[in-house]
């Protein structure tokens, strides 16, 4: 028999490498790794400190697992700032080697460090910010947003403000895309007169030039969409002016949680907000999440909260159907884009664009029974399986 060649040798060997590699390919996951970027300091760390104590709290009630396996999430601050985020997810990404990134809370935050997880292979599962662009032209097969389109709480104030037969409001957003969106959605669904439009500083904290210029335009209603601290204080100084006396207040859900509620304290009685959760929905994976949090945490859980527990179950639900296989991320793709989970909102779908199909409700503050306010839902949603206004620009490759 003759010997083999040095270069039959060669190809033997590399042949075995292959199906090694390709062993190995099929083969799950030990553990998931999933890094946690939000803003956990500051102002506005109230939304970063919910989300992550939702995420957390649902990885807690799964025995400390997703989809079966053993997570670890690496949790930290981007302490409202852009380049700190960017530097995170590049960390996470390339030295962690985490298999989701997750957890901002800010829209310019994210468009700063998103590109880090889309151009490394990496998912990145919104659980708050969500802007127009990813739900459009920028749309991406790595991008899931489980929370809602920018446009989608103020599309269901403007409808809101219709019913009330509002005929003019004075509007009032940061001046960031988040904000932008906030009021473009407002306007699309809104009928009557649009007396003024403020976009001021993100961060800001005093509003007093903001309040002359309300009083002096005389709106029927101004509508806010001021996350955090920045809906604390507009709120604090707008009941303190006295001009919630002749002028009806409207907020989106982020202005009228249960972290601007506490804080406001009475003044917030009868207020009225649009959102696509409310504590009081009667589902079991919601009476379970309000139980659980309030056990774990002491305290009523906001619509961040819920959107962190359900972005956990979404990567579980993901990992679940994949069998743990994560690197196969075609597999992935088509396993979250399924959501085969139990949403605290309810039934839960995926647009094309990877943004949700879902309710928007109208919620007003109320009694908790216990001497304190909670936000409570009308029966009929005010919007129904709305989607967005930017999914036909959305050309994500199947």
């Amino acid at each position: 028999m003759s010997k083999p060649n040095r270069f039959t040798l060669c190809a033997a060997a590399l042949a075995v490498a292959g199906l090694s590699l390709a062993a190995s390919a099929a083969l799950a996951a030990d553990k998931i790794r999933i890094g946690f970027v939000s803003t956990l300091s500051g102002p506005s760390s109230a939304l970063g400190i919910d989300i992550r104590d939702g995420f957390l709290l649902a990885v807690k009630l799964g025995g400390g697992k997703l989809g079966g396996l053993p997570a670890e999430v690496l949790v930290s601050d981007d302490q409202f700032k852009p380049d700190v985020a960017k530097q995170l997810f590049e960390k996470n990404i390339k030295r962690d080697k985490v298999d989701f990134m997750t957890g901002v809370v800010f829209s310019n935050i994210m468009l700063a460090a998103l590109p880090e997880a889309l151009e490394n292979d990496v998912f990145y599962i919104s659980p708050n910010a969500a802007p127009s662009s990813l739900a459009g032209k920028d749309c991406h097969p790595r991008f899931f947003a489980v929370s809602w389109p920018n446009d989608a709480y103020h599309e269901a104030a403007g409808q809101f403000a219709n019913q009330r037969d509002l005929k003019s409001v004075y509007l009032v957003a940061p001046n960031y895309q988040a904000g932008k969106d906030s009021l473009a959605g407002f306007k699309r669904m809104f009928k009557g007169q649009v007396v003024g439009e403020n976009y001021t500083k993100l961060g800001q904290l005093d509003y007093a030039a903001e309040l002359a210029e309300i009083r002096a335009a005389k709106p029927q209603a101004v509508y806010i969409f001021l996350p955090g601290g920045m809906g604390i204080n507009f709120i604090k100084q707008y009941v303190g002016a006295g001009l919630g006396k002749d002028t009806t207040l409207l907020l989106p859900g982020f202005s009228a949680d249960q972290d601007v509620i506490n804080p406001v304290g009475p003044s917030m009685a009868g207020l009225f907000n649009t959102a696509h959760w409310s504590p009081d929905f009667a589902n079991a994976a919601n009476q379970k999440f309000m139980a659980e949090f309030q056990k774990e945490y002491k305290r009523v859980p906001t619509l961040y909260a819920s959107q962190g527990y359900d972005a956990a179950h979404l990567i579980s639900a993901a990992v679940r159907d994949v069998k743990g296989k994560v690197e196969d991320r075609a597999a992935v793709r088509k396993a979250l884009e399924a959501a085969r989970f139990d949403s605290v909102r309810g039934a839960f779908k995926f647009n094309t664009n990877h943004y949700p199909i879902q309710d928007y409700y109208v919620r007003t503050v109320g009694a908790d029974g216990k001497g304190g306010l909670i936000n409570k839902s009308f029966n009929e949603p005010i919007l129904r399986a709305r989607g967005d206004a930017y999914v036909q620009d959305c050309k994500m490759k199947p």
